[in-house]
């Protein structure tokens, strides 16, 4: 069983701008739209669990809906999800150990967790085993951050970073527990 976060931020830690904006992923150029390693990752999860925010932003997009497994999006006040995501996506409550129990029952035992205040729970709560990160070369000087306040550090091993598009620095992160 493993939460795994893969997600990009700017070079001073922002997973979106003041406006909630993400425009500013797009700015290294990708003209052989190189995924950097996304399918490889999606391939070993079973399911994602995102915050409603970052639902309501994926699902805004003017695109096919990118995740090819299950997506459970994380919410006290989404009272359903629309009709044309209704089997791509289900709604969930909880804290982040009864989310994570609930889906290792139901069969899911590698999950991908997504959103800011999501992936914040999940780190408070120590629910974390890997971080990848990307980190495009912008500095957005504010906006939304990846990592909030905790009541104790976290370490994590560096397993490897990644260049992408000469630009784009990929790093893979496990979690360290003492036994």
């Amino acid at each position: 069983m493993s939460n795994i976060v893969y997600i990009a931020t700017s070079l001073d830690g922002y997973i979106a701008d003041r406006n909630h904006g993400l425009d500013w992923l797009h700015s290294t150029p990708n003209p052989d739209h190189d995924d950097m390693g996304f399918a490889e990752f999606i391939s070993r999860i079973d399911a994602l669990v995102m915050g409603r925010k970052t639902f309501e932003i994926v699902s805004g997009f003017d695109c096919e809906w990118p995740y090819p497994k299950p997506v459970f999006v994380l919410s006290n006040t989404l009272k359903s999800i629309p009709e044309h995501l209704q089997d791509k996506a289900f709604l969930i409550q909880g804290s982040p150990e009864e989310v994570t129990s609930n889906l290792n029952q139901r069969g899911y035992q590698h999950l991908y967790i997504d959103g800011g205040t999501t992936i914040q729970q999940f780190l408070q709560q120590d629910l974390i085993d890997e971080l990848i990160i990307a980190r495009i070369p912008v500095v957005l000087g504010g906006g939304i951050p990846l990592f909030g306040t905790l009541e104790q550090s976290l370490s994590f091993e560096h397993i490897e970073t990644k260049v992408h598009l000469n630009a784009i620095a990929q790093s893979f992160y496990k979690r360290s527990r003492k036994n």
